[in-house]
């Protein structure tokens, strides 16, 4: 079988000249755990920051050695895993860059291949989803009449954000994103009323008539201090704001973002800090109220996908330029 490993220790930002795919013994299978066959890896930005070192305090891999870490679908091989059979299908956020992965005891959930396509656990019913969840329903806990506001819209988080704040009865759900062509995703695909581009010179001209002298009462930040700055300048008092992610930042050489407090005072705004890994523990309760949306077609993900393990690692840089349009995911092994 053939596994992904980093070259050499990162110095920089990762591109794809970085890995190597090489082969590797096949795994045992572990106690209390599954083998499994890859069908299906994601491709997440976070992994950017994880394979130098920042994210979470999680070390990088070592170079040559360990597989790249990365969520998976897939069929199981074998199985000493209670209530995991040979045949069933799995999705775990334990897997890795590779053909065949063991993962470990408590590591795996079986899913259901006729309630949603195999791909579909690793965006809308995967970690992007219930991210976009916990953050909508349970920290600003969208609801009739709000007006929400989503940068990076047109990302796995992003996109499902908006999809789930109109569904939970959002009166306005604004995105912004980069280019044309992410914008008319966000606003065909995804049915947020409108996106503005932030590649556009005057793109905060373009939100303050997308908000319509409105102000925002629940912001999603998935992208830069500066980004929050405006979402935040624009947001009404006592609105809510959700911390997801500084994209930008995490391969930045320079200090930490800066958060602007002096707004979270003048807006008496409430901020909530989201990290996916506090709402493990409720991912079943989020299957039960997101299956039914996927299976009729309410909530959706556009999807990027390559073929073949080989192509990982440009179909990785292509996401840590931003050029993917939708979620990155790699078909390892066809169902």
């Amino acid at each position: 079988m053939k596994h992904v490993v980093l070259r050499a220790v990162l110095q920089a930002p990762p591109t794809a000249a970085d890995f190597v795919v090489c082969a590797a013994p096949v795994p045992a299978c572990p106690a209390g755990g599954v083998l499994t066959q890859v069908l299906c890896l994601s491709l997440d930005p976070y992994v950017g920051a994880r394979l130098r070192g920042r994210h979470m305090g999680e070390p990088p891999p070592s170079p040559n050695v360990e597989p790249i870490p990365g969520a998976v679908v897939g069929r199981v091989l074998e199985s000493d895993a209670v209530g995991i059979a040979p045949g069933d299908f799995i999705h775990s956020m334990m897997g890795a860059w590779g053909e065949v992965v063991a993962i470990g005891p408590g590591m795996a959930r079986r899913i259901d291949p006729e309630l949603a396509p195999l791909s579909a656990y690793l965006g809308v019913l995967g970690m992007p989803g219930l991210t976009a969840w916990a953050g909508a329903t349970k920290l600003a806990k969208v609801g009739s009449g709000d007006v929400v506001l989503v940068n990076a819209a047109a990302g796995a988080v992003g996109g499902s954000v908006g999809q789930i704040a109109r569904l939970k009865g959002a009166e306005r759900v604004i995105g912004i994103a980069g280019g044309p062509e992410k914008c008319g995703l966000v606003v065909d695909r995804y049915g947020f009323d409108v996106c503005v581009d932030s590649e556009a010179s005057d793109w905060p001209s373009g939100l303050d008539a997308a908000l319509g002298g409105r102000g925002v009462s629940v912001h999603f930040e998935n992208v830069s201090a500066a980004m929050l700055a405006a979402g935040m300048s624009r947001l009404s008092p006592y609105g809510r704001v959700v911390l997801c992610g500084l994209a930008d930042h995490y391969q930045a050489e320079t200090g930490s973002a800066q958060i602007p407090i002096g707004l979270i005072i003048a807006k008496r705004a409430q901020v909530h800090g989201l990290v996916v890994y506090d709402f493990y523990d409720r991912w079943d309760a989020f299957l039960m109220e997101a299956s039914p949306w996927v299976r009729d077609g309410r909530l959706c993900i556009a999807e990027d996908i390559a073929t073949g393990l080989d192509n990982a690692p440009a179909h990785f840089e292509k996401l840590m330029q931003g050029r993917n349009v939708g979620k990155s995911i790699v078909v390892v092994n066809a169902e």
